[in-house]
């Protein structure tokens, strides 16, 4: 069974999930969550999802993670990116956000494998776990065109005929009657070795969730060609163990995902009791290393683009620096910081009270313009563009002592043309 719904949307197992604005699921699926939800101590499920009640109906509502929730029950549940929801229909909504999100996982440093633009994966419109599989097994099919390499394993073996280095305690231990065998240690080359076992123990893992016709095929087409290596009896010991050569450089892709596959699907594991996974990513870490990425090309060579700097404190306290601040982007022309830019997944309305913007937002980025730019010079906050939200706030506010914020949208653009909208009176236009 396969469930979407939308980031912060709700889930429920009553027959009224229309009505209550949620989606359904299995009754075990909702008491399985419900009850890891409630178990911090035991899993970061509870970071992801939060317990409520509508209209006396308990509702399980997702939060700011994205990607995919599985269940012992077999299902499995797609959250997606709220920016992607308004469309002409529900489909294509769910195809927008679907490769919204594909399109700027690419950019996460940690999973950048990742290939939005796949003709095959917008024709069939698959299911976001459908699409990870899909791209592991193309990784891994790439590999196997390339061709699999072997390397000497050693191999201990009573064999009819000496082969090596006879082992002196075994062959007493073994052959003091059968004098005409020979108990003996030798090198062999062999596809057996820890890259090939980590890859064939994943493929074998993913044939459990797989669902979609064509990944299975291609998937016992892959496990025919890895017939000869048996599965990972460390998996740890093996990824330890791997050693990649220069010779070597097809392996990257689909080793990095087998790690990912083994680990549970895991940037977050949800590991409970019954074994259960994830896939899920934080959307601020997600936004934030997809504008760093495009921010990075729309200044060019003009400036340098420094990510999450940590050199300032809010204060001290018995000559100790407390409260590190942690800004998002810093661009910096000289050695000292020039700008000070902030990212925040929220989709704010300027029609609303103060445009939407938070408070707290405001109090942040006060901090980080007087102890990163001693309280002159240019701030951004930077939040995703939306049919509430399309262009700049026109005027800056205003700090103190020449100290200027200003509030863009980031345009997320499907077609390759995402960029920062900068006001027209914003010094960095000048970049």
């Amino acid at each position: 069974m396969h469930t979407i719904v939308f980031e912060y949307g709700y889930l429920t197992h009553s027959k009224d999930a229309e009505s209550l604005g949620a989606s359904r699921i299995s009754t075990r699926a909702f008491n399985y969550l419900k009850e890891v939800s409630l178990s911090a101590e035991e899993s970061d499920l509870y970071k992801c999802l939060s317990l409520t009640k509508r209209y006396g109906v308990e509702l399980i509502q997702v939060k700011n993670y994205v990607g995919v929730l599985f269940t012992p029950t077999g299902e499995h549940i797609e959250v997606l990116p709220k920016v992607g929801r308004k469309a002409e229909s529900e489909e294509r909504a769910i195809e927008n956000s679907r490769q919204m999100l594909l399109m700027m996982l690419a950019h996460l440093g940690s999973f950048r494998y990742i290939s939005a633009h796949q003709a095959s994966i917008a024709n069939k419109k698959m299911p976001l776990l459908e699409v990870f599989i899909h791209q592991f097994l193309q990784s891994v099919n790439k590999l196997i065109k390339r061709g699999l390499k072997s390397d000497y394993v050693t191999q201990q073996d009573n064999l009819s005929y000496q082969k090596g280095k006879l082992l002196i305690g075994h062959q007493l231990k073994h052959n003091l009657v059968n004098r005409h065998k020979f108990y003996v240690q030798y090198d062999e080359y062999l596809v057996n070795r820890p890259a090939n076992r980590l890859i064939a123990t994943a493929l074998q893992k993913v044939a459990q969730y797989t669902r979609m016709s064509s990944n299975q095929k291609l998937l016992r087409e892959l496990q025919f060609a890895f017939i000869d290596v048996p599965s990972s009896k460390s998996v740890a010991q093996d990824i330890n163990a791997v050693r990649l050569d220069r010779g070597m450089s097809d392996y990257h892709a689909p080793l990095d995902w087998a790690k990912l596959i083994l680990a549970g699907f895991s940037p977050l594991s949800m590991k409970g009791d019954s074994n259960a996974l994830s896939l899920l990513f934080p959307m601020e870490a997600v936004f934030e290393s997809y504008v760093a990425s495009i921010l990075s090309k729309q200044i060019g060579n003009q400036a340098q683009l420094l990510t999450q700097a940590r050199s300032k404190y809010l204060v001290t306290h018995q000559n100790k620096n407390k409260f590190l601040l942690k800004p998002d982007l810093l661009i910096k022309k000289s050695s000292k910081p020039f700008i000070v830019l902030d990212t925040k997944w929220k989709l704010i309305d300027v029609t609303e009270h103060n445009y939407g913007i938070s408070q707290s937002d405001m109090y942040q980025m006060f901090a980080y313009g007087h102890k990163y730019l001693e309280g002159k010079g240019e701030l951004y906050l930077i939040y995703p563009g939306h049919d509430g939200f399309r262009d700049p706030i026109e005027h800056s506010f205003d700090f103190a002592g020449g100290l200027k914020l200003w509030v863009v949208p980031f345009d997320i653009s499907l077609e390759g043309k995402s960029r920062v909208k900068w006001p027209k009176a914003a010094e960095i236009r000048s970049l």
